[in-house]
């Protein structure tokens, strides 16, 4: 059960964190059961980069992603949260509806496109959405949600042109 991609043709490097610079770069998920967890996400296209068994009661399973620096992690004594209660973890996407069109296709349980009615963020919970995308697709606009297994609350963020400075 052992796993590690060690591969370069596979596995994504980047370069050293400079002095003063903080990447985030995991996120600790909780879930009831690692192996269906491993499989929802893996069933995404995400690149499983490690699943250690390192002793009895400690397994650590790590997948990142499509051209994400920043990967999740869970297993068994990995966290002591309740699995399922993350929620708000947010991916971005170029085209929201091609986005949402493969996730179906993954068998993937996905909301339509939405908006807030404010035209920034998204409010909490469902509060100030408004269905379909930003008028006129305006990038940070438009988002879309999903849940993993366990309840583990995803988001989709659309976004051609990132702000200067992202």
């Amino acid at each position: 059960m052992s796993s590690a991609d060690t591969n370069p043709e596979t596995a994504a490097g980047s370069p050293p964190v400079e002095p003063g610079e903080m990447r985030l770069e995991v996120v600790v998920l909780a879930v009831s059961d690692v192996d269906r967890a491993k499989t929802f996400y893996e069933s995404l296209g995400w690149r499983l980069d490690a699943d250690l068994p390192v002793d009895d009661g400690y397994r650590v399973v790590q997948l990142t992603p499509p051209g994400s620096a920043c990967s999740i992690i869970f297993g068994t004594g990995v966290t002591s949260a309740r699995p399922g209660s993350a929620e708000g973890l947010q991916l971005s996407v170029y085209d929201i509806e091609e986005a949402r069109a493969d996730l179906v296709a993954r068998g993937v349980e996905v909301s339509e496109p939405f908006h807030d009615v404010t035209g920034i963020f998204h409010h909490a919970g469902t509060d100030g959405r408004e269905t379909g995308t930003a008028p006129g697709r305006a990038d940070y606009g438009s988002f879309m949600s999903f849940s993993d297994p366990d309840g583990n609350g995803w988001l989709l963020q659309e976004i051609k042109t990132r702000l200067p400075g992202r």
